[in-house]
């Protein structure tokens, strides 16, 4: 029996420090030079794939652009969803989370998130008239996407309806389209984004009045990945005060910005938030 304690310690103990040299990921990429980010490559403004260079570009990539040049090493994206970013940050495939991921207590118990470095809130798209308060959606079908924090916010708000979840949100607003769902929802920031590049948009609104959720974006890292936080938290706040956070922000969402969209900046990176 003592034998067999022993060589559970052991594996344990072998666990252990696996989970700790893995969590060591500064260290690692300062060594190999390269630091791997997930990001969505189907969510324009955010991260998404320019037609033009075949690169994947947005607001979240130039954030990770930023934190790489301060770190002094390249850059390599990897495309993630919803549902596979946290296991492809927490299997070790990646660094970095990257991707319009809103922080939750739920998700902090697996990982660790960064500050605040995008905030916004939970709405819907919807046919123009269609939809004036949130009851009129009450036992319709919703379009959202797999593994985001948007399709359990739905089932909370609207108990009654039938939520169908989509590997991304273009897909989602595709069924909207298709007549397949009654709405489609996740970030307002995202939604204003697919909708300004929709050839019907005119077809489609947002209702200002129906929001159901704030939705503070982090950066995602492995849980224990103190150097890490530390090193892209204190970056966030130098980008803050220098204002390339700021920059950044109205490169893609400001009067003429990339997304093609306007949105109003009313958060600060702070840290503790």
């Amino acid at each position: 029996m003592k034998k067999i304690l022993v060589a559970l310690m052991a594996v344990a103990l072998v666990g252990c420090l696996g989970s700790a040299a893995l969590a060591d990921t500064l260290a690692d990429a300062k060594k190999k030079g390269v630091l791997v980010a997930g990001v969505k490559d189907s969510t324009p403004g955010f991260g998404y794939i320019d037609e033009k260079t075949r690169e994947i570009v947005g607001y979240d990539v130039d954030f990770c652009k930023a934190i790489a040049k301060k770190l002094g090493v390249k850059l390599e994206l990897r495309p993630v969803t919803s549902a596979t970013r946290m296991p492809q940050l927490v299997s070790g495939n990646i660094d970095l989370i990257a991707a319009t991921m809103t922080i939750t207590p739920e998700r902090a118990q697996q990982i660790d998130f960064s500050y605040t470095y995008f905030f916004t809130g939970q709405k819907f798209i919807a046919p123009k008239g269609a939809v004036k308060k949130l009851a009129d959606l009450e036992g319709k079908r919703i379009g959202t996407a797999k593994g985001s924090t948007s399709e359990q916010n739905a089932k909370k708000a609207l108990p009654t309806a039938t939520i169908l979840s989509f590997d991304d949100y273009p897909q989602a607003f595709l069924a909207l389209q298709q007549g397949k769902v009654a709405a489609v929802t996740t970030d307002e920031s995202i939604l204003a984004n697919i909708l300004a590049k929709a050839p019907d948009k005119e077809k489609y609104e947002i209702p200002a009045d129906i929001r159901i959720s704030d939705e503070p974006y982090g950066l995602g890292m492995r849980k224990g990945d103190k150097a890490l936080v530390d090193f892209v938290n204190a970056t966030l706040l130098e980008m803050e005060k220098s204002g390339e956070a700021k920059r950044i922000f109205d490169d893609w969402f400001g009067p003429k910005g990339k997304s093609g969209i306007v949105l109003q900046r009313t958060f600060k990176i702070t840290a503790g938030k």
